[in-house]
This record gives C-alpha cells, structure tokens and sequence, in this order.
C-alpha cells in the first residue's frame, strides 16, 4: 500500500507540481489549500505524513498545527519560504517534526519523506471533546451532558460527528447533507433544519441561544467548543 500524504498549502500551482511529482514517485496525494480543509482531509484520508505550509488563508499553519497534532502522531514536515527562526521554533513547540525551506530540492525532501515515514506510527483516535457540560466521545459514540448519557439517534449523533470532526470550522449545508444523508438531498434543508434544532435540544442548555451547535447564516453550520478540543 503506498503511503499517504496530505500536502497543505494554499499555492495551487505549487500544490500541484508537488503532488504531482510525490504521486510520480509511488505516494498516494491529497491536497488542500486552507487548514480547515486540511483538517477535514486529515480526518477522512489518515495520511501517514502532512506536508504543511505556515501562511494560509482562514487558519495559519501554526493552529492547522497544532490541531493536526491534537488528532494523531502523524509526522509533520512544514515546507515554507522565508521563515522566521521564531516562527520555526512557535511551530516545532506546537508539535511539528521537520522544516524544509520553499524552493526545496526534491531529492532532499523524498529523503525526508522516507525517514520520517520509516519511523513514523500513526494513531488516528477521534478527539474526546468534555468540558464540564459536555463530554463528546466518537470513538466510543458516548454523549453526556453533565455526566448523564444522551440519546442520539443515528442521525443525529452522524451530524454531530461531521460537525465535531470539522471542529471550529463552518461545514455548509450541501456538505452536511450529503454527509449524513448521502447523494441526492441537495435541497433537503428543512431536514437538515430540523435535526439541528434536535441536538441543540439534547445538548444546550439554552437550545434558543445556542454556544455549541452555531449558525453561519446563508451558509452553514459550526461546532464552537468551550475551549480547544481536549484528548483523553
């Protein structure tokens, strides 16, 4: 099985010289241009390393980061140009494990590529999100509200999961739709309406003025957590 990569950076072209010339050489490639769409790759994809740059749009590298490294031990190979040495040592702080310097010389960077990957074992866990009100466990598929155990149905607890692995991020409407109900409910909002006003039922405590499951009015929705997501 080739290994995956998942390459960050908001330069298209550079993107696609990149993956084009790592897909040449036997990886399996996937791309984003922010971190939020980064972070929702690392979550679908698993990638065995991530190729991160440090100036994107929506989200730095430096919180794309450190949120990749609350996710799993993946290595992270930060390739960027012109670098701060405060920037670089902010970045190894928040967990990453190599620097390149934008242009890089390829041959450098399979090299790179190739021991870290040697190394590397990857956990891919689901974040466990509690914060004293809420605790949120995907992998075990256990919600509580002050301790007590919520009842979800399949449905909702597969919204919450999309909401909870885009964490902080806006997932539109059409993303949620076809996520949780599939291809084909496109136009499905009232639906998509309504399961939202169930889980803000389940587990706000003031579902009218909700600070979890918020509101991107035209656009979509969002999990806003207490604080940063927390492993246990």
């Amino acid at each position: 099985m080739s290994p995956i990569l998942l390459l960050i950076d908001d330069d298209l072209v550079f993107n696609d010289v990149l993956a084009t010339q790592l897909r040449l050489s036997g990886y399996e490639v996937f791309t984003a241009e922010t971190g939020c769409e980064g972070l929702r790759l690392a979550y679908q994809s698993h990638p065995d390393l991530v190729i991160l740059d440090l100036a994107m749009p929506d989200m730095d590298g430096f919180e794309t980061c450190q949120r990749l490294r609350q996710m799993a031990d993946v290595p992270i190979l930060v390739l960027t140009a012109s670098p701060e040495r405060e920037d670089l040592l902010h970045v190894f702080d928040l967990g990453a494990d190599d620097f390149l310097r934008k242009p890089c010389d390829f041959q450098e960077l399979q090299a790179r590529l190739h021991a870290h990957l040697k190394r590397a074992s990857s956990r891919w866990e689901k974040p466990v999100y509690s914060d004293g009100w809420l605790t949120i466990d995907l992998n075990q598929r256990r919600v509580l509200r002050q301790g007590q155990p919520v009842h979800l149905s399949p449905t909702e607890f597969r919204l919450l999961e999309v909401l909870i692995d885009n964490v902080g991020c806006v997932v539109r409407h059409e993303e949620l739709l076809e996520a949780v109900w599939g291809q084909g409910y496109a136009d499905a909002l009232a639906n998509l309406s309504l399961y939202i006003r169930y889980l803000r039922e389940k587990l706000e405590a003031d579902p009218g003025e909700p600070a979890y499951i918020r509101t991107e009015w035209g656009s979509g929705y969002w999990f806003a957590p207490a604080f940063e997501m927390a492993l246990n």
